[in-house]
């Protein structure tokens, strides 16, 4: 075995929500009034921590009006949460490589919104540990993965993330741990690409491959 510690990102990349966030985002800011981003732009922010997503996807938003728009885009999510699924053969993936590796998970949800949606789809015994941007340093930031391999006493080069953004890929790079990028999320495979992971997989059958095969 060549990782023991495999970490996934959660939206995009095991539950197919990256369409719905964005449009949620959209609903926020037209709600409000703003300038409504593109479903790239709303796309691109999904896994950043709560500043950096604002900042980005709607600059003319004040701070001091931050929780009024978390606030908007909370409910128009939680209107369209049960509507969201884990991707096709996800779940089977996760029970064959919970007897192999340790599993956890690294999200830029809140732990309240992970913890919900463990309880939903009944993973809760998968995973072994998780990290929140509610509770560290949000994607990019590395502290997520080595607040991880320290907690379940794993080396880097025992640990391997996979996510769907280029914040995933970045987030590994700086903690000096291997990548591995799934393009059916919410980053385009160019952009995955640029930050060199170990592979681009298209389908969570060539997910399922490529760890079957190196992992």
């Amino acid at each position: 075995m060549k990782y023991r510690l495999l970490v996934f990102d959660w939206d995009g990349t095991i539950i197919d929500s990256a369409s719905t966030i964005a449009a949620c985002i959209q609903d926020a800011a037209r709600e409000m009034h703003l300038d409504v981003p593109n479903e790239d732009q709303a796309r691109h922010v999904i896994g950043l921590g709560l500043h950096d997503a604002l900042s980005a996807a709607v600059p003319g938003l004040a701070p001091e009006r931050y929780p009024e728009f978390v606030a908007s885009y909370r409910r128009h999510f939680l209107e369209r949460k049960d509507a969201m699924r884990l991707f096709d053969g996800m779940r089977a993936l996760l029970d064959q490589l919970s007897g192999k590796h340790l599993l956890a998970i690294a999200t830029g949800k809140s732990r309240r919104g992970l913890d919900r949606d463990l309880e939903f789809h009944n993973l809760k015994p998968v995973f072994v540990a998780s990290r929140c941007a509610d509770e560290t340093n949000p994607k990019p930031h590395p502290a997520m993965l080595l607040e991880l391999m320290d907690e379940l006493d794993v080396s880097r080069d025992g640990a391997l993330m996979i996510g769907d953004t280029s914040h995933d890929m970045e987030m590994a790079r700086a903690a000096g741990v291997a990548a591995l990028a799934v393009t059916y999320g919410a980053h385009a495979e160019e952009g995955l690409r640029a930050c060199m992971p170990l592979g681009c997989l298209s389908s969570v059958t060539q997910l399922q491959q490529w760890l079957r095969t190196h992992a």
